[in-house]
């Protein structure tokens, strides 16, 4: 398919059509005629070969088609918002103060070394850090940045990924010595179990056979809302816990925590920063989100 300067008008076009809610709305917000917003369409649909509306004398509908368009048609244009953004500042060096909150084992494993080197080359944006492991509503509380590691949920929010992380099964080898290392996950319920609290259900855990989906009831001996106390627990032989690999990494390297039920792994875990807009980005946000992905992806 061939592009030219046309195309990204009649993106523009369409994207203000859905979102008026009409040809005559969109006319007034773009400042043309409305049988030009409606030739402009047309157009599209032919250059494309697929109807993305349905209309009638009173109103509009997207087709499926319309719909998926619309919503990467979406991303084009904040995309684009945001680059011009980027350019109107020019080269003024971003300030202000900046929230940022992190689960405690990813902000005391990784960020703790690594935010020293963000102040230094932005000294004038002044950091507000909350190490935390509770669900933050970012905009109830005023956060700029969170970093959330999971499968996401369907959110109004931006969320960009920073890197993968696994899920593994650990335990102490004093503890699989005494009571065995499981080889299906289904033997986890002969096992104590530490999990963890922010989970929607703590109590079960999931794991993939040849993609099928297993559930485990598990046998909790303790749950708490931090990786550091699993670890712990796990490391005194207290139990099996499920960790983020980064988040007990020191611990299998030594030797005093082993990985288990490798073959039955989800897919895993994604890395997010997320935030509250993508248009008009501030310069603070941008940078620090940057700097995030260059040291996490540079030191993986």
């Amino acid at each position: 398919m061939s592009y030219n300067s046309n195309t990204l008008d009649g993106i523009a076009v369409f994207a203000s059509v859905v979102e008026e809610n009409g040809f005559s709305a969109a006319a007034k917000r773009l400042g043309h005629s409305p049988s030009h917003i409606s030739k402009e369409v047309t157009k599209l649909e032919q250059r494309l070969d697929v109807r993305l509306l349905n209309r009638s004398t009173r109103s509009i509908h997207l087709t499926d088609e319309g719909q998926a368009y619309y919503d990467r048609c979406r991303l084009i244009l904040e995309t684009v918002q945001e680059a011009e953004s980027v350019a109107a500042e020019g080269q003024a060096s971003p300030s202000g103060s900046l929230r940022i909150t992190a689960p405690v084992s990813f902000g005391l494993g990784q960020l703790r070394h690594t935010l020293p080197q963000f102040i230094k080359a932005f000294p004038d944006i002044r950091l507000d850090v909350e190490f935390n492991d509770r669900m933050v509503n970012i905009v109830d509380e005023g956060i700029d940045v969170a970093i959330r590691i999971g499968r996401l949920q369907d959110s109004s929010l931006i969320a960009r990924k920073l890197a993968d992380y696994r899920g593994v099964i650990v335990g102490a080898p004093s503890y699989w010595n005494q009571h065995g290392r499981p080889a299906h996950p289904s033997e986890l319920n002969a096992h104590k179990c530490i999990s963890y609290s922010n989970m929607a259900n703590p109590s079960v855990w999931e794991f993939n056979d040849k993609s099928d989906p297993i559930k485990v009831s598990l046998n909790l001996a303790a749950q708490c809302n931090s990786a550091e106390l699993e670890t712990e627990l796990a490391v005194a032989g207290i139990g099996v816990t499920r960790l983020p690999l980064f988040a007990c990494e020191k611990e299998v390297a030594a030797g005093n925590l082993e990985i288990v039920l490798e073959d039955f792994e989800q897919e895993p875990l994604g890395l997010y920063a997320i935030y509250p807009h993508r248009a008009h980005l501030p310069a603070k946000i941008r940078v620090f989100i940057e700097f995030l992905e260059n040291t996490i992806r540079g030191g993986a």
